[in-house]
């Protein structure tokens, strides 16, 4: 069996890589190629462009690199169609993959969606285009499954993976240990790291002056992104622990985070971290959110909730005073902290369940 992936994001290299793990133990001579990360290759993936080459955010990014993108997209296609595998797995990045996917489809290759894009939340124009794109969509979340039933797009609910390592870390965490401390997550793209890190480290200036006792952890995605800003961080003289990847670390072992709107709200959310979520965009992203969304909440916790608690900001709002805001209120309502991650806990057991296998026991009975 050939299995043809695209992935473009490290929270989609994870998810990859579970599932090229648990078809392989069900059919060993499986192999895997396309876009992908390192832990994907580390379960025999062929990489044939990096998934860094596809890692864009924002319209304006994808404008400055489009010629680029539809090349890559251009490449991996005629190769998909001239291979035919027995199936093509798109992991997330709706806007490479929902094209590439239905050109693929139209051959008779299957093909399986795995994370819904957020067609609940905003562009819902989209759900034509994923019925004739997809055979089969793979969701994180309940509420998105019951989306697609109405829509009569097959799906299946496999749980979020961050659950089931939420709920196993969790009995071992010393909460006394995460009195004083704050996780920074400025996210996994160099734009998004390099708008959002500044604002973050001013802000943790401003949370030191009137906490004194605060530290701070601050995971970055990857290599390149250490190796850039370091220095820089250390620098400031705050007391900041850097590390390199170790973002659930980080967020399992800090009482609050600040943190790029994305993967990362929820798994603090899992991890029993309240979140202060902050986002920004560019323009001409921002008008087309604005104009197309359907809900009033950009964060997945706020739709996981009772009701929307977790403080967003975003575009003008993210300033080192809305967050430190945002931080005091929760430092001063130790209640509505409790509170909150009661909730947590719920959320995390109901998406619990065994990801990686339900995953690719669903996709090779689909191929079936």
């Amino acid at each position: 069996m050939r299995f043809a992936i695209v992935a473009g994001e490290p929270s989609g290299d994870v998810l990859a890589a579970g599932l090229i793990r648990e078809i392989k133990k069900r059919v060993p001579s499986a192999t895997f190629y396309g876009i992908g990360g390192e832990k994907m290759q580390a379960q025999g993936f062929e990489v044939l462009f990096s998934m860094d080459s596809i890692a864009v955010m924002g319209i304006e990014s994808v404008l400055k690199d489009l010629r680029h993108i539809l090349k890559i997209r251009a490449s991996l296609r005629d190769k998909i169609l001239q291979d035919k595998p027995d199936c093509f797995i798109g992991v997330d990045v709706p806007d490479f993959n929902l094209s590439l996917e239905k050109r693929i489809r139209s051959t008779g290759i299957k093909v399986i969606h795995y994370v819904s894009p957020s067609v609940w939340a905003w562009r819902g124009y989209r759900i034509k285009k994923i019925k004739r794109a997809v055979d089969h969509m793979l969701t994180l979340f309940p509420f998105e499954k019951q989306y697609y039933d109405q829509h009569q797009i097959p799906a299946t609910f496999v749980g979020h993976p961050s659950a089931d390592k939420a709920l196993s870390i969790r009995p071992g965490l010393d909460i006394s240990e995460r009195e004083h401390t704050i996780a920074l997550l400025p996210g996994s793209r160099s734009a998004e790291v390099k708008s959002l890190l500044p604002v973050m480290l001013d802000a943790a200036k401003l949370i030191v002056q009137r906490y004194p006792d605060t530290r701070f952890m601050l995971p970055f995605a990857n290599e390149k992104l250490y190796e850039h800003y370091h220095k820089s961080v250390i620098d400031t003289g705050l007391p900041v622990q850097v590390m390199l990847g170790n973002s659930a670390q980080a967020m399992a072992c800090s009482k609050l985070s600040i943190l790029a709107s994305g993967t990362a709200a929820l798994e603090a959310m899992m991890y029993g971290s309240v979140m202060v979520v902050v986002y920004k965009m560019g323009w001409i992203s921002s008008t087309l959110y604005n104009y197309f969304k359907h809900v009033d909440h950009f964060s997945l916790p706020n739709h996981l909730l009772d009701e929307p608690l977790i403080p967003e900001l975003q575009q003008e709002e993210v300033t080192a005073e809305n967050i430190v805001e945002e931080v005091s209120r929760f430092l001063e309502r130790p209640d509505l902290m409790r509170n909150l991650q009661a909730q947590f806990e719920r959320v995390a057991q109901t998406l619990y369940k065994e990801t990686d296998v339900l995953a690719a026991r669903t996709i090779l009975e689909v191929i079936a």
